[in-house]
């Protein structure tokens, strides 16, 4: 198992300071409480499927990650100190490939929040060296897949699912 980094601080472009760290064992209830703050569609748009509350079982994987091929952070809103996103990265087992996820809290949301935790995940599974992220999304989740192509990604489409695209993004490689 890898060690747990330390946290670091962001600006978003609209000048929200973010503290982002690690997930933890001991975040789950304050997990569950910020989805309740994710409007319905995004929870839905995260998850794949509707949900008005979540509990253990869809937060728990964002809270249990061995910190080498999974890990989950949590951005926090300098000032107050609230949790106002979080990204999850998953790592294939060759470190070839890497999914990521983004939630914002609603009232965050067009802030450059997601923006931040998009970038935040990208440059954390280069420097794991993988060679590119991905993240499906649904075909409605039209502000996502906006602001991961603004992020460099490129939308496919998914074969299996109609309803889902795929977003990559690749990284250079060193010669």
């Amino acid at each position: 198992m890898a060690t747990v980094s330390a946290p670091v601080q962001l600006a978003t472009r609209s000048g929200i300071e973010l503290q982002i760290r690690p997930a933890t064992d001991f975040d789950e209830l304050q997990l569950i409480r910020f989805f309740k703050q994710v409007s319905e569609d995004d929870r839905r748009f995260r998850f794949l499927e509707a949900a008005d509350h979540l509990g253990h079982a869809q937060v728990e994987p964002l809270v249990h990650v061995d910190h080498l091929r999974s890990e989950s952070f949590l951005a926090f809103e300098t000032g107050e100190g609230k949790l106002v996103a979080t990204g999850q990265l998953v790592c294939d087992e060759k470190f070839e490939t890497a999914e990521v996820a983004v939630s914002v809290r609603a009232d965050f949301r067009g802030k450059g929040v997601g923006w931040a935790m998009l970038e935040k995940l990208a440059d954390e599974a280069h420097r794991r060296g993988v060679r590119r992220v991905i993240s499906i999304e649904d075909r409605a989740n039209t502000a996502a897949i906006a602001l991961e192509q603004e992020c460099g990604f490129v939308a496919e489409p998914l074969a299996l699912d109609p309803a889902l695209v795929m977003l990559t993004k690749s990284f250079e490689q060193p010669a």
